[in-house]
């Protein structure tokens, strides 16, 4: 099932549009931190964004730029502001679509529908993972952390993905290498280290040091 965030401070239209979708067989939800639209949409990991232009403290052109830094996930505008320099100004920001307040909701769905189709069905899921300001996509294999981006090889990828899977818990040695080894990674002891060795400095580079800890005897974690 896909999931779709509505980022609309006008709650009757919010929850209009909510309804109405949910209706399609889509989980839906609402930003309610208005503040933070980031942090609602790394913890939910939608497939697709409505996304509004006029909103309390941030406007929707700041917000789609900071979710553009760490995903591609497909981006709608709505907006009544629907002059050609806003349509523009949109698409120039990362949007893939604008939809003109007032809408009739079914060409509204069919256009989420649409989009999620082209997206997909090519490209597979976008995933998310989020600790400490630190984002994970696992689709793309970048960290994104205080507005750097950095790029992963596909095992770094994994290892990242594994310990943030499991953050607060010590992940042993033999369970990363066998999760390596599940996705055709030829990996053995001294191969795991030297991955470990490398994420790590891209980490402290990045200004995040110390955020993978060893466990003597056990393994590795994020705390």
């Amino acid at each position: 099932m896909y999931k779709i965030l509505i980022v609309e401070d006008d709650l009757i239209i919010a929850k209009t549009v909510k309804n109405h979708i949910k209706s399609w067989g889509f989980e839906v939800e609402c930003v309610n931190d208005f503040k933070d639209v980031l942090a609602t949409f790394v913890s939910y990991n939608p497939q697709l964004v409505l996304l509004d232009i006029a909103l309390p403290f941030f406007n929707g052109y700041h917000w789609c730029s900071e979710i553009r830094k760490v995903s591609k996930v497909p981006i709608i505008f709505i907006s009544s502001a629907s002059d050609n320099m806003n349509i523009v100004m949109a698409m120039n920001m990362g949007g893939d679509d604008f939809i003109a307040k007032p809408f009739d909701l079914n060409v509204l769905t069919a256009k989420v529908q649409a989009l999620l189709r082209r997206t997909y069905d090519f490209t597979g899921q976008t995933n998310l993972l989020e600790h400490k300001g630190l984002i994970l996509n696992i689709s793309d294999s970048t960290l994104n952390f205080s507005d750097r981006k950095i790029e992963l090889s596909k095992n770094e990828n994994k290892i990242m993905q594994i310990l943030l899977e499991n953050k607060g818990k010590a992940v042993s040695r033999d369970t990363i290498m066998t999760r390596l080894w599940e996705t055709d990674s030829y990996i053995d002891d001294n191969t795991l280290t030297v991955n470990i060795t490398r994420l790590r400095k891209k980490l402290q580079e990045a200004g995040l040091s110390n955020f993978i800890a060893t466990k003597k005897g056990v393994g590795y974690m994020v705390e």
